[in-house]
């Protein structure tokens, strides 16, 4: 299935505005999902193939595979329920904001081939957590879904930094029951100040915020305390992500994120002037070096989910080696297609078997 997207479909697509062809593979993904009988064929065709998945149990829940959908791909909640049908053990809904907001001006998406990398600059462009949330009710729940579900919260861009805490808890408090897992967004580099917050005495104050009202909840009979995790961006020293991790072990959160995009520049990027986060391929050494420390300063404890750079069984499995539970991605899907996942899982399967 790769071969036939990469020298058929690809080449379409990359006609088209990236932005463009991410509406369109968002809008085939969601018409998919509202086809339960062939989601549930290609689910099943893609759990009998030969190498099949390995299922992984992270922060108290189980998922089919290590695999999952990065957040930045279905951003409002509309085509996660095809997921599993394309071999996701996991999907990451948004990032969403308590507000609802544009992002940034276009154009903010650029494709660089040769790389496998594309630079965004969206902006957390989203319909707003309440409208969000008003879909997800209308979805399968949590405990009655085919794979897990996270919902990733980011910081409104007209919300000051000093009202971050509370901008976060709007959309924790709309979200959290819709959610198997939540993750914090604060390193973004696309809305201004966010990765102020993780400066540790405005993380701790973020992070006490959430966990505060995460036991309250879980304190309401027939509610559950959600796995909360963290995600942290790649530019950060070994000195802030000590920090960084120090606030996670005081305050008890589930698991990281490592990494978002990078403001980095690295190899044939260094004379690249675009602004915003860059993805893909150019990203995968330096994540990998962080899910790498992490986990060693952690001893092994702390459940991560490694992103960036992500193009083949053999980037995936760097990731699981050097710690990571789970892997996400995005961007490998955009020039490996949308059967990326399945083809990565048996991959992934397959090598630990080994």
């Amino acid at each position: 299935m790769g071969a036939i997207y990469e020298k058929a479909l690809r080449p379409l697509l990359f006609r088209l505005d990236p932005e463009r062809a991410h509406e369109l593979a968002v809008d085939a993904m969601a018409l998919l999902g509202r086809v339960a009988p062939v989601c549930r064929m290609l689910e099943t065709l893609e759990r009998l193939s030969p190498g099949c998945f390995r299922p992984v149990e992270a922060f108290g829940l189980g998922f089919p595979n290590a695999v999952g959908l990065a957040a930045g791909f279905d951003k409002n909640a509309r085509a996660w329920p095809a997921a599993a049908a394309l071999g996701f053990g996991h999907v990451e809904i948004g990032t969403v904001t308590a507000l609802a907001q544009p992002g940034n001006p276009k154009p903010r998406v650029f494709r660089y081939p040769k790389q496998e990398a594309v630079i965004n600059r969206m902006g957390f462009n989203n319909e707003g957590s309440e409208a969000v949330a008003a879909r997800l009710a209308r979805q399968s729940p949590p405990g009655k879904r085919r794979i897990p579900v996270g919902i990733s919260l980011g910081k409104s861009k007209v919300t000051e930094i000093d009202d971050a805490p509370g901008d976060y808890l709007a959309s924790f408090t709309r979200l959290a029951g819709y959610a198997d897992f939540v993750v914090l967004n604060v390193s973004s580099p696309n809305t201004p100040g966010l990765r102020q917050l993780q400066d540790e005495s405005r993380l701790r104050e973020l992070l006490s915020a959430v966990t505060r009202a995460n036991a309250e909840r879980a304190s309401v009979p027939g509610r559950r305390r959600v796995p909360i995790l963290l995600k942290i961006a790649p530019d950060l020293s070994y000195s802030q992500i000590d920090a960084v991790l120090c606030v996670v072990s005081d305050l008890g959160l589930d698991g990281l994120v490592a990494t978002n995009t990078t403001l980095g520049r690295p190899g044939a990027f260094s004379g690249v002037s675009e602004a915003g986060g860059l993805s893909g391929m150019p990203l995968g050494s330096r994540s990998t070096d962080v899910i790498r420390y992490v986990s060693r300063a952690t001893n092994g404890r702390l459940p991560i989910i490694g992103v960036g750079g992500i193009t083949g069984a053999v980037s995936a499995a760097e990731k699981l080696d050097a710690g990571a539970a789970l892997v996400q991605i995005y961007t490998g899907m955009i020039y490996r297609g949308p059967f990326f996942a399945a083809e990565l899982a048996r991959g992934v399967a397959d090598r630990q078997r080994r």
